[in-house]
């Protein structure tokens, strides 16, 4: 491939791991994919987990939710930003970069897990499409139709995967801006005055509003590859996502308390009726809904790079049809209840292990040599700091919404009598406990030997 196709500003993503990646995309470009991957119409029903991130009697002020979305979204893009960097310097896919962590036989490993989530994202995503169509139009459309056509539109994205971001920041971000503001004054309108509440679970809200960011931690470089330099792939991520992610929040707050806590606690497409009752709201919420599958395209395009760090020589849109198939068919039977969980699995996973690549990546010189060759030596020392943020992820998280994961964990608090204090957020302590243990094995690594 040369250098004028690599540069030139309609090249596409190559098509298998030996290729040089295009560098055609501009901060514009990365602020307004990120900025339309923060708005997402679970989002809105997310707002009832930042409101009351415990699900008990006692919800955050209005204050308290909306400072706690500003915090983790910041908290949490500058996670994705981070990951994103090498990915612009390399040039390589996330899960590839992770065989300079790793090893390559290792990276299989955080690469499977990747895989799973990310078709279970893509699913979600297929499904609140459906379900968002629907309280536009009706039943007469079965469900099923509606998720097989965003199912065929997200696979159609992704065999043009750069084409599709270009075609977000020209002509879809005016459209979502315009129908949040909308919503945005509509709500404020005829929502009653906010009022009660405490602080007391400022941090598990935070937590969660970090996992929801950081969920993009591990596809990030997929993306910030194709950047035309670091800082447009930074600046992107955290200003774009931010911006889209709180604007999102701070909507769905007030569509909860229109919608009523309770309803959308026991069915989230609750949350959609007000959007749909106000004013002209059939057609901006169509918008929305729409543009909900630039997040199915994400997590479908993600999981075909995720597969070519296991197959680097097929074709990546071989890839990107059979899981968009496979990922529609799981839409067609999922089972949407257990999102808080979902989140908390994936932020313990990866914000650790995003802990252990920022200091070995940026701190202690491994991004001068980072080896992401398919016989890239084993780094088993890597997998230590990662267990220990995991494990540390745990002891600091609110309760898991899964019982008898709960229950282990509680058990290991007791062992070693520790209690964890509202104050504390898992989030950061596993971060900085990866981060601080990959830090000292470095240290341990370069000390000299012998007098």
């Amino acid at each position: 491939m040369t250098s004028d196709v690599i540069h030139s500003k309609h090249a596409e993503a190559p098509l298998t791991l030996d290729q040089a990646p295009p560098k055609t995309l501009g901060m514009l470009d990365q602020g307004a994919f990120w900025a339309n991957l923060g708005v997402s119409l679970l989002g809105f029903s997310f707002a009832l987990f930042l409101i009351n991130p415990l699900l008990d009697d006692n919800p955050l002020t209005f204050g308290a939710a909306l400072l706690a979305a500003l915090v983790g979204s910041l908290i949490g893009t500058a996670m994705v930003g981070l990951a994103a960097v090498p990915g612009v310097q390399t040039g390589r896919p996330a899960m590839v970069l992770l065989r300079g962590l790793f090893g390559a036989k290792l990276s299989y490993v955080p690469t499977v897990l990747n895989i799973i989530q990310m078709i279970g994202w893509g699913a979600f995503e297929l499904w609140v499409v459906a379900m968002g169509a629907q309280a536009i139009f009706g039943s007469s459309v079965p469900y099923a139709v509606w998720a097989i056509a965003a199912g065929a539109l997200t696979t159609a994205l992704t065999i043009y995967p750069l084409g599709a971001i270009r075609l977000l920041r020209r002509f879809v971000t005016v459209g979502v801006v315009i129908s949040i503001a909308w919503f945005a004054v509509i709500f404020l309108r005829d929502t009653p005055a906010q009022s009660g509440g405490s602080w007391d679970a400022f941090a598990a809200a935070v937590d969660f509003v970090v996992a929801l960011s950081v969920s993009w931690v591990p596809v990030a470089a997929d993306y910030a590859r194709h950047s035309r330099s670091t800082r447009a792939a930074f600046t992107g991520v955290v200003g774009g996502y931010t911006l889209g992610q709180v604007a999102c929040l701070a909507v769905g707050v007030y569509a909860v308390a229109l919608a009523g806590h309770g309803a959308v606690q026991n069915e989230p497409t609750a949350v959609f009726a007000p959007f749909v009752a106000a004013p002209l709201g059939a057609l901006f919420f169509g918008i929305l809904v729409l543009r909900e599958t630039d997040q199915s395209f994400a997590n479908v395009y993600s999981t075909a790079m995720s597969l070519q760090n296991l197959m680097p020589k097929v074709d990546r849109r071989v890839f990107s049809v059979a899981i968009g198939v496979l990922t529609t068919a799981v839409a067609l039977v999922v089972d949407v209840n257990s999102y808080g969980a979902f989140l908390s699995i994936i932020g313990a996973v990866f914000v650790p292990m995003l802990g252990v690549l920022a200091v070995d990546y940026f701190l202690l010189g491994g991004g001068r040599d980072w080896d992401t060759s398919q016989d890239a030596p084993s780094r088993w020392l890597m997998v230590l700091p990662w267990a220990l943020g995991f494990v540390t992820w745990w002891l600091l998280a609110a309760s898991s919404q899964v019982s008898w994961w709960a229950a282990i964990w509680d058990g290991v608090r007791d062992a070693v009598g520790f209690t964890r204090q509202p104050w504390m957020s898992a989030s950061v302590g596993a971060f900085l406990v990866a981060g601080l243990v990959t830090l000292a094995l470095g240290a341990l690594r370069r000390r000299p030997s012998g007098p």
